[in-house]
């Protein structure tokens, strides 16, 4: 996924994207970039802890195996030494310790920060209850887009696949920005289709991305 900054004049782009796209419609979008949905310490840690455990026990078995002997004490010793350099390198290199981490996990992490963004930033809070969220998290390559129930009653999840599909293929391409954009005006053409703009519409969310 994308590793380039997003610049003040893709900023500036996208923001500009959300305007237009709210000019059509009486719902709402917000974006949000996280650059990690979690630390992953603790889940790497554990991962790091069992793999060493599983190859302490493989090299006792060899050592059996091949009739070699080593004093307890110093296999232990040695054994806690490799646990508390693993972990001190997973302390010492946070980029590390994602890939420690299974995927299940850290797309559960990104999804739960997806909610969490949606109800932090008042997205839910919109009077018809018409509020969109275009949320992506780089380091889990992790690409959301939650729509508040006044939305998910009209329009099928199949829909936010296929803009969450095209998002994550422009961020692989590291046009993360240009991703953006595309997915604000999907987002905006399905909203202008079910919740056309009214009379006294309000502007009722930032209209900018935000980064975390």
């Amino acid at each position: 996924m994308a590793t380039r900054p997003i610049s003040p004049q893709d900023h500036e782009r996208i923001a500009g994207a959300i305007r237009a796209a709210e000019t059509r419609t009486d719902g709402e979008i917000y974006c949000v970039v996280a650059h990690a949905s979690d630390g992953y310490f603790f889940p790497a840690a554990f991962m790091v802890t069992l793999g060493t455990l599983i190859v302490s026990l493989a090299v006792a078995y060899g050592l059996e195996a091949w009739w070699l002997s080593i004093r307890l004490p110093h296999f232990v010793f040695a054994e806690l030494l490799a646990l508390a350099s693993a972990l001190l390198l997973l302390w010492a290199l946070p980029g590390l310790r994602i890939h420690f981490v299974p995927h299940h996990l850290r797309y559960q992490a990104a999804h739960l920060n997806a909610v969490k963004q949606f109800l932090a930033r008042n997205v839910h809070r919109t009077a018809a209850r018409t509020g969109v969220l275009i949320f992506v998290s780089i380091a889990e390559r992790y690409a959301e887009v939650v729509a508040d129930a006044g939305i998910n009653s009209k329009v099928g999840q199949n829909v936010w696949d296929g803009v969450v599909r095209d998002l994550t293929a422009h961020a692989g391409d590291d046009r993360l920005a240009d991703g953006f954009i595309k997915a604000v005006e999907s987002v905006g053409a399905v909203l202008a289709e079910h919740f056309p703009v009214t009379a006294g519409d309000a502007n009722e969310l930032d209209d900018h991305l935000v980064e975390i």
